[in-house]
């Protein structure tokens, strides 16, 4: 018979198959939860999003203590954050960039990096930056209706957690107008 710690990674592991999205996917859109306690969580992610009891209790249960579910050391993150940049070393100076400019915003501004990304969160996640492609860094955005134009796209099928997304494949790309998007999600989020 399996272990609960086997019984948890075993979850963890069919997530994507069984529910269409990832833990860590489900961690981001579980912080976007209106109330931040456990059984509001489950039920807000039953209610709304139709995850079974078993998958919603253990997302909320990682929402509000990663440390229960997948222990992180600060380390840990950076490791996290070294993987997705490995082979697409030019794009590491837009992710510094970026990083500079999200934790001048206020000291409630956390990054949260994940496998493929890192989550920049007040409240809720306001932002995500991920290197797309070799040549490419995607900074996504929470920016409710504010209509697309220009530089700023409707996300589409980029990340169904942002609204918005910037392609970015120079340091001198992150400009002021970068930056106003950026405070703007902050502030709204």
């Amino acid at each position: 018979m399996a272990t609960p710690e086997e019984m948890k990674q075993s979850m963890i592991a069919n997530m994507p198959e069984k529910t269409g999205r990832s833990l860590d996917e489900w961690l981001v859109l579980a912080g976007q939860a209106p109330e931040r306690k456990h059984g509001k969580i489950v039920a807000w992610l039953k209610g709304e999003h139709g995850l079974t009891h078993g998958y919603a209790n253990l997302v909320a249960a990682a929402s509000l203590d990663p440390e229960r579910i997948a222990p992180q050391t600060a380390s840990g993150e950076a490791d996290l954050v070294e993987a997705q940049y490995a082979g697409k070393a030019a794009l590491r100076p837009i992710h510094d960039r970026l990083m500079e400019i999200a934790r001048t915003l206020g000291d409630d501004v956390e990054l949260a990096p994940k496998k493929t990304y890192v989550s920049l969160r007040r409240s809720k996640q306001f932002a995500i930056v991920q290197p797309s492609t070799k040549t490419r860094l995607d900074l996504g955005l929470n920016l409710g209706a504010v209509p697309p134009e220009g530089r700023l796209e409707a996300s589409g099928s980029f990340n169904s957690m942002v609204t918005h997304r910037v392609r970015l494949d120079s340091v001198d790309a992150v400009d002021d107008a970068v930056t106003g998007w950026l405070r703007a999600a902050y502030e709204a989020s």
